[in-house]
């Protein structure tokens, strides 16, 4: 299954990555307008996501049927986005980002000790952080390790033909995000969904759910600025990426405590940029308990 999934990959992304971009986003349009009707657990999961983050679509059927639809032609053009990267050019990419609370990134780094971007899944991330790699500031990304094996490689392959280093989920990868912040570099992470499996339960809009405390434990460690990011697609296919106050993680001699302080600052931070923009948070996956 691993090697036809890759196989399969690599039939479309080298179909895309040669289509005019227009013409890459529509057949993007086509493939997500089948999978919202035919996919039996991503439709589901990211509904019932959704619910929980605008409780007003509990009762809305027709509000949540549009925003479901409409995520899945976002996520479907992020997709389409990555399957281009390889030969994009970032001067060419450049021009179609707009940033905003830019002072904030400055005065992360003015901190001097790296800037911890902590985001969550949403937009066009991949294209949007080969951008801030070129014009801002060395990047790393924290990746999950998918399969099969060589469909991640050409992940990392092609990231860091972008200037973007990726690591993993695991102890080396945790001392590679040190060092890299003790090179000021960005090192950037999400935390609105619990990978490893290690994440302690919290309120996430009212419900408890598993969150990554790693951002926060690293913050504490290195006195490294937590900088809450997202960014979002806008209706002419740019991209918006917004950048809010930043979260500064105190140490008060309870280490757990602090880590759950400044983490919970954070998620109020991006519940705030999932209410915005809940047709581009995408999340098909099961976060809440009572989820399938």
């Amino acid at each position: 299954m691993g090697a036809w999934t890759w196989r399969a990959f690599k039939v479309v992304q080298s179909l895309v990555e040669r289509l005019p971009r227009s013409s890459a986003y529509a057949l993007a349009v086509i493939a997500a307008r089948f999978a919202w009707w035919f996919s039996p657990l991503a439709r589901p999961r990211l509904e019932y996501n959704l619910k929980v983050a605008c409780p007003e679509l509990q009762d809305d059927v027709e509000a949540l049927r549009r925003i479901s639809r409409q995520n899945f032609r976002n996520h479907a053009k992020a997709y389409a986005d990555l399957m281009q990267l390889p030969s994009m050019r970032v001067e060419t990419m450049r021009a179609r980002l707009k940033v905003t609370g830019l002072e904030n990134l400055e005065e992360a780094r003015a901190v001097g000790k790296g800037v911890l971007v902590v985001s969550c899944h949403m937009g066009s991330y991949e294209l949007v952080s080969a951008i801030w790699s070129a014009t801002l500031a060395p990047v790393s990304l924290f990746a999950e390790e998918v399969e099969p094996r060589a469909l991640f490689e050409w992940y990392r392959e092609t990231r860091a033909r972008l200037g973007i280093s990726v690591l993993t989920l695991d102890y080396g990868g945790i001392r590679k995000v040190l060092d890299a912040l003790r090179e000021q570099e960005m090192v950037i992470t999400a935390i609105d969904r619990d990978i490893t499996g290690t994440g302690y339960l919290m309120p996430f809009f009212g419900r408890l759910a598993p969150i990554p405390l790693g951002p926060a434990a690293i913050a504490l460690r290195l006195g490294t600025p937590l900088l809450p990011v997202c960014c979002y697609r806008l209706q002419d296919d740019t991209y918006q990426a917004e950048a809010g106050p930043l979260v500064l993680a105190k140490s008060t001699g309870n280490p757990r405590a602090d880590q759950v302080r400044a983490t919970q600052e954070l998620l109020r931070r991006i519940e705030g940029f999932i209410e915005g923009h809940p047709e581009q948070w995408h999340v098909p996956h099961r976060i809440w308990a009572g989820s399938k």
